[in-house]
């Protein structure tokens, strides 16, 4: 598929001609082919390879991403990016320590000159959340697949992401594991296959915190740190030490919380059990507690009811990690992160999937092989833009209903509340210029 700007294609099909001692190749200047490039010695070759550019390389960017593509033969680093430049040098030394010592990657603190590179094929993005959706979105309009962190920010940026990966035809895959285990997996199975009778109702619960306010005054920024370039398209405030690099998170500004955070594992396993990954709830409420005056402002208690068009509800609890799906036959769930399944008879746990029944796709490998396998077939990814925007907007809504105090009618097809004009400006949020999407 042709993509409007896109021009990584070119670069492997000269290789592919070039391997096959094509004669329509012509350069201004000499071209070298190495045997390596070609696929000698059993290496991959370049043409069918994915060159990477990494945008974040904090501790979940180097030690999920970045050592996964790394582990990924046909996978090709060639940017380095952070707003840190500590964390490129460890992402740098990882680099080197798998790919030799003499592994030559660009290094920079701009991600925009990483997108800006004729020769990368794809962007792993691994930022703070508030960068997810402007960066994915210039990524895939300079021609780049996109494989980035989840969640969203807001409902109105899930959407632009979604609208833009259709528009230019981009591969794109929210990033997350849940699809790759075979218990996630399995529930969503069974549940769809009827094995406890018709859905009826979802419990899913996760982590709270955090358990304390955190210190909002300012620091004096680290001289290794771009904090202009931290913060982007969210409101300026001065550095402070609780936020960067890990605890971002708690507040508002760059994150939903661990609702958000979390939701965006167990969310999506209840919503493709429900069969409901591409829609959402038409009704939501819920309750919460934050901490007042200080520098984290997301809930750290929450209890949330969504319900959906097809009568089931979802309660969506703090306190934990935990999936229960209760059906007019039965139920099935587990009680903790990647527990054994447990449910109400040996008849469910021991159940097999017939071949004529629903089987839903996995590819153990994980998202990263499954993004690379799709960059090269222009399939969807197994967590493609509108199943992940979809699965973020319920963590999203749970949020605009504990800051209104009220139930709330939402339109799942327009997107939009009913009647209700003040839930439905807390759908987007101002950028700081020059940053838009």
């Amino acid at each position: 598929m042709n993509r409007p700007t896109e021009r990584s294609p070119d670069r492997r099909e000269f290789l592919k001609r070039a391997a096959a001692g094509g004669s329509t190749v012509v350069a201004a200047a000499p071209y070298l082919i190495t045997s390596t490039a070609l696929g000698a010695a059993g290496a991959v070759p370049a043409s069918d390879r994915i060159t990477v550019g990494f945008i974040g390389v904090g501790g979940h960017g180097i030690a999920r991403n970045l050592r996964t593509f790394l582990a990924q033969a046909d996978a090709q680093p060639v940017a380095l990016c952070d707003v840190d430049t500590r964390q490129i040098a460890k992402a740098l030394e990882v680099v080197r320590k798998q790919r030799g010592e003499s592994f030559s990657c660009q290094t920079t603190q701009d991600w925009r000159e990483v997108i800006a590179r004729s020769d990368v094929d794809a962007v792993m993005i691994s930022t703070a959340d508030h960068w997810h959706v402007p960066m994915s979105v210039a990524a895939i309009r300079a021609g780049k697949d996109v494989i980035c962190e989840k969640p969203t920010l807001t409902i109105a940026g899930g959407r632009a992401l979604v609208d833009t990966v259709k528009r230019y035809g981009a591969v794109f895959q929210m990033s997350t594991e849940d699809r790759s285990i075979p218990i996630y997996h399995r529930m969503a199975e069974l549940v769809r296959n009827g094995r406890i009778g018709k859905l009826q109702k979802i419990y899913v619960q996760l982590p709270g915190g955090p358990g304390n306010p955190g210190d909002p005054k300012p620091k004096p920024v680290p001289k290794e740190l771009d904090w202009e370039m931290w913060l982007g398209p969210a409101p300026w405030k001065p550095y402070r030490a609780g936020l960067h690099r890990s605890h971002w998170r708690w507040n508002r500004d760059y994150s939903g919380g661990n609702l958000a955070d979390w939701g965006g594992h167990q969310l999506d396993t209840a919503q493709r059990a429900n069969d409901t990954e591409r829609t959402g709830p038409v009704e939501v409420e819920g309750t919460g507690k934050r901490h007042a005056g200080g520098l984290y402002d997301t809930y750290y208690e929450y209890h949330i009811i969504c319900r959906y068009a097809n009568g089931v509800e979802m309660h969506i609890d703090s306190g934990g990690t935990g999936l229960k799906f209760e059906g007019s036959e039965g139920w099935l769930g587990n009680s903790g992160w990647c527990k054994p399944i447990e449910a109400s008879s040996k008849k469910i746990l021991g159940s097999v999937i017939g071949p004529e029944e629903l089987h839903l796709f996995i590819c153990p490998q994980g998202e990263h092989r499954n993004f690379l396998d799709c960059v090269k077939s222009r399939r969807d990814p197994y967590f493609p833009a509108e199943t992940g925007h979809r699965c973020c907007s319920v963590a999203h809504l749970g949020n605009i209903a504990m800051d209104l105090g009220r139930k709330l009618r939402w339109n799942p097809d327009t997107e939009e509340f009913a009647d209700d004009a003040e839930a439905n400006r807390l759908r987007s949020r101002a950028m700081r210029q020059p940053w838009r999407i």
